[in-house]
């Protein structure tokens, strides 16, 4: 029934975009993709790279998502660390999932980012 995935959606606080911008497309090397006209409106940000689109929509009341999170694939997991470290944005690694290395960072809103690379 379900032949993939088309985005994931994470929220932000107003006011956030111009730093979700820095990270996303300065930090992760994605690129920012325009949002439709009808959705521009709302504020937020989108961004695509790898095969992944993430949709950043403002959410009044917000609060970071710490559990749920997107788990994303690299190529090269020590740089992307050392590039997100370096950026400010300090990475905790972990080893407990068989057959990848991994870390996790906090987006600057706040919300949990998952890195996996597969073991060599």
């Amino acid at each position: 029934m379900i032949t993939g995935v088309h985005h994931i959606q994470l929220a932000a606080p107003p006011g956030s975009e111009d730093g979700l911008r820095a990270f996303y497309t300065g930090v992760l090397g994605l690129d920012e993709v325009p949002k439709p006209p009808g959705l521009a409106g709302r504020g937020g940000a989108w961004f695509r790279g790898g095969g992944v689109e993430l949709h950043l929509g403002i959410e009044e009341g917000f609060r970071p998502a710490r559990k749920a999170h997107p788990g994303l694939l690299v190529h090269d997991l020590d740089a992307l660390a050392a590039r997100l470290n370096a950026a400010g944005h300090a990475t905790r690694p972990d080893d407990l999932l068989p057959g990848y290395r991994r870390c996790y960072a906090d987006d600057p809103a706040g919300n949990r980012l998952e890195f996996l690379q597969p073991s060599r």
